[in-house]
């Protein structure tokens, strides 16, 4: 089958980072001063962080491929040397890729002889204790699909739950659908928020929408980035927006969407106030910060 996977020349990149966020699966990490392609399993070629490498190091090349190899890998992985080994691990275990990682470890007991570095100590450092998701996704890594299981901290109050009032003045809201024109937008206080935003908060509608026009987008799994853009940009210099409110959730997929408002921002005439507010994945505000 042909497939398209991120290829990376080691000699143009300098290790600044900027394509880590932009990697939606958190298949890159920087290693050793170096982005390294840490998981050919969870690339998946589509490309967005090719824009946001300034050295031009990052292309897709599309190829044939026979069906995802963990020893094949793992072997063209060892000559890039132990750290690049224990992310690659790191990731297959944070996935719950079990059979991979089994069959990884396999071929490094088989040939430990010949790694190059010591295997109990890949073997100590893959299976120390998970990072939570907030320290994953500052290291490049992807919890936005891992499986996580808690309970809320109210799930046990007695009494009924007060009743909230929408506070949603519009339709539609999502951003495909949305006419940048339309007079709800005008002059309005513009809330920019992932999908995942409003199940994940509890006073969504009453601390955050309330007096706010709304748009929603989802970097990971929308396809159309430049209409997206095309319309913030409208939305900054037609509608004349006063201020954009970014609210994103922790995960690294999220990171798309203040990118869009920033590519945005860079086409129009108008300079206006963006604020980034992460929300982790049981609801609460992690950080409120002017970008």
């Amino acid at each position: 089958m042909i497939r398209e996977i991120v290829k990376i020349d080691e000699e143009l990149c300098n290790g600044c980072g900027l394509c880590i966020p932009n990697c939606h699966e958190g298949a890159l990490q920087i290693i050793d001063n170096k982005a390294r392609l840490v998981s050919d399993l969870m690339c998946d070629g589509l490309g967005a962080c090719l824009g946001h490498c300034p050295e031009g190091a990052i292309t897709i090349e599309k190829r044939e491929a026979q069906p995802y190899n963990e020893t094949e890998v793992i072997k063209e992985m060892v000559s890039k040397g132990k750290n690049t080994i224990v992310a690659h691990l790191k990731h297959l275990r944070e996935h719950n890729e079990t059979a991979f990682l089994k069959e990884g470890m396999t071929y490094l007991q088989n040939n430990k002889e010949n790694l190059g570095f010591n295997l109990n100590e890949v073997i100590d450092e893959v299976h120390e204790n998970k990072p939570k998701a907030a320290e994953g996704c500052a290291t490049g890594g992807c919890p936005s699909s891992q499986t996580v299981v808690f309970e809320p901290d109210n799930l046990h109050l007695s009494g009924e739950p007060q009743k909230q009032v929408s506070q949603l003045k519009q339709w539609p809201v999502q951003l495909h659908l949305i006419n940048p024109m339309a007079p709800y937008f005008q002059k309005s206080d513009l809330l920019v928020a992932s999908d995942c935003s409003a199940f994940t908060v509890g006073n969504f509608h009453s601390e955050w929408l309330k007096n706010k026009s709304l748009v929603i987008a989802c970097p990971k799994l929308d396809s159309g980035a430049e209409s997206y853009i095309n319309k913030l940009a409208m939305l900054i210099d037609n509608a004349k927006v006063n201020t954009i409110t970014v609210m994103m959730m922790e995960v690294p997929c999220c990171g798309g969407l203040l990118n869009l408002v920033k590519e945005a921002k860079q086409m129009t005439y108008r300079n206006v106030p963006v604020k980034k507010i992460i929300v982790s994945i049981k609801g609460e505000i992690l950080s409120e910060d002017w970008v």
